[in-house]
């Protein structure tokens, strides 16, 4: 591992020149504009917006992420409802004794072999033992989802959509429970699994063997190395470049503006955000989730406690809020694009931050430690609850209550939406920011080390497993790292955020088809719980 950590810090080195000079000289002004312009079809593409009202437009991305998660909900009979109390007890490990195995290693002769639809690739690995507990993959997927959204995004989606906006992202959570365990319950069936136990799992996986199994292996194949060319784009820019950007204009915010001693030395930081996730990820998912089975935990207390404390702090406020929350998601007034915006605002956030239906958790998913796939589809469902139900929905309560819902915000970057809600936290706790700063450092942190582990999914998925081009995709992950601090590619970002809702094509198109598997496999650990009940 030193040897490897050291060739990231060598090629980090001479970044460091290059970085300040761009920053300097306007070089990355001028690599943005060109890249801009070759990418700016793409993002064009995948951002389209439907006209609906001379105020309002829809990104077409969410008709289909929308739409296919009311399908889920209502095909396996609002399983994200029904089966939310049986999600909390795998969760809790009641059922582990189905396994019938100590520590989750799973026995070869216990499996179930007569299934004629089971995968083959799937049936000679059983017996190895997966990576991580149920509890780890749902903290090492909730650490790429909770995050800046849950602080900047849903800042945007009330000051442009109004406190209704909030009702609307509640909905759009509880929702894309449904589009999360069936992708995530795909996501296991129809894994990999080396001879040393690493597993190899996701959208690219489940598209080229489910898709198989229905006599549609040409389109599997194709729909599997478009996802992979999306993640890996993605992981680079909305999971890395993105992420630690926006955690230094935060950092640098609260050490002083442009007073600060780290004003215009993005890079410094880049380089140490760099260093601390290179030495994570170098482990592969067995450290990731170590690190996010501590972090994210913590970090959602913290937010959630804050947030509860600013709300029963003003108490009193909390019935005008739950009021004006209910009354604007059905009759808004002075709201830009009355009821149509805010619903699309409040669905549109939510799509962002808990990516329902992109594909991207059952990458993490996929490496639980398990015999029975449904079981983590089970687990996975409680990561839209979570992020959006409840911290988004806990921050909106802060920002209603503190009086910082305005038309004047509707106009904020992320950027800026997360100095507002630092500044609505402050109100009532002076000293919070502070915490705040370390909590989205934090946040941006684990978000990068596990959407390094989906990019390199589908980097192994296209040039092999070996360690050669493991290690070349995660330096390279490392150096975007530092150039995402030092830089303002606002167009690279763009296009990588376009590439994480492109991944939502072959993704959905995949999960339609092969709904029907995911039903046999919760029928059969249904099964397996009466029987053992």
């Amino acid at each position: 591992m030193k040897k490897y950590l050291l060739s990231i810090f060598t090629l980090i080195l001479p970044l460091l020149t290059f970085a300040q000079e761009a920053t300097e000289m306007g070089i990355d002004q001028k690599i943005d504009k060109v890249f801009g312009d070759l990418t700016g079809w793409f993002v064009s593409a995948v951002f389209y917006q439907i006209p609906f009202t001379d105020e309002v437009s829809v990104y077409w991305v969410l008709f289909p992420l929308i739409l296919g998660a009311l399908y889920f909900t209502v095909y396996f009979k609002f399983i994200n409802f029904c089966g939310f109390r049986t999600s909390i007890n795998i969760v809790r490990g009641k059922y582990d004794s189905l396994e019938e195995r100590k520590d989750h290693k799973v026995e070869m002769g216990k499996m179930p072999f007569t299934d004629e639809e089971d995968n083959p690739d799937t049936i000679r690995v059983e017996g190895h033992e997966g990576e991580v507990s149920h509890f780890q993959a749902l903290t090492a997927a909730l650490s790429a989802t909770v995050g800046l959204g849950n602080i900047a995004g849903v800042a945007i989606a009330v000051s442009i959509g109004g406190a209704g906006a909030t009702f609307w992202m509640i909905i759009a959570g509880f929702l894309g429970m449904a589009s999360k365990f069936v992708e995530c319950t795909l996501g296991v069936k129809y894994r990999d699994i080396e001879d040393d136990g690493t597993v190899y799992g996701g959208p690219m996986y489940y598209l080229t063997k489910g898709l198989k199994t229905k006599g549609l292996g040409g389109l599997g194949k194709v729909l599997a190395v478009l996802f992979a060319i999306f993640v890996i784009g993605g992981s680079f820019g909305g999971g890395n470049m993105f992420q630690v950007n926006q955690a230094f204009q935060l950092v640098e915010n609260i050490t002083g503006g442009s007073e600060s001693f780290l004003h215009g030395k993005g890079w410094l930081f880049g380089v140490v955000m760099a260093i601390l996730v290179g030495i994570v990820i170098i482990g592969g998912i067995k450290k990731i989730a170590k690190v996010t089975d501590k972090i994210v935990p913590f970090m959602v207390v913290i937010y959630v406690a804050a947030s509860l404390f600013v709300i029963f702090a003003n108490y009193d406020m909390i019935g005008d809020a739950f009021a004006q929350i209910f009354n604007g998601a059905f009759s808004p007034e002075g709201v830009a694009g009355g009821a149509v915006g805010v619903l699309v605002q409040g669905f549109r956030r939510a799509a962002f931050s808990n990516e329902a239906g992109i594909g991207s958790a059952s990458i993490a998913h996929s490496a639980v430690k398990t015999k029975y796939a449904a079981s983590e589809g089970m687990v996975a469902l409680l990561e839209p609850f979570i992020d959006t139900v409840v911290v988004c929905t806990m921050t909106a309560l802060v920002l209603i209550i503190t009086g910082n819902v305005t038309a004047e915000n509707a106009s904020l970057n992320d950027a800026q939406a997360i100095l507002l809600t630092s500044g609505a936290f402050e109100s009532a706790i002076s000293w919070f920011p502070y915490i705040l700063t370390i909590a989205v450092v934090l946040f941006a942190f684990s978000s990068m080390i596990s959407w390094s582990y989906y990019g390199f999914q589908g980097w192994s998925y296209l040039f092999g497993r070996t360690k050669k081009a493991e290690y070349s995709y995660k330096i390279l992950f490392c150096l975007f790292v530092v150039v995402g601090a030092a830089a303002s590619l606002g167009s690279v970002i763009g296009f990588s955020d376009a590439m994480v809702f492109a991944m939502m094509v072959p993704n959905m198109v995949g999960l339609v088809i092969l709904a029907p598997k995911v039903k046999d496999e919760l029928n059969r650990y249904f099964k397996a719980i009466k029987e053992r009940a």
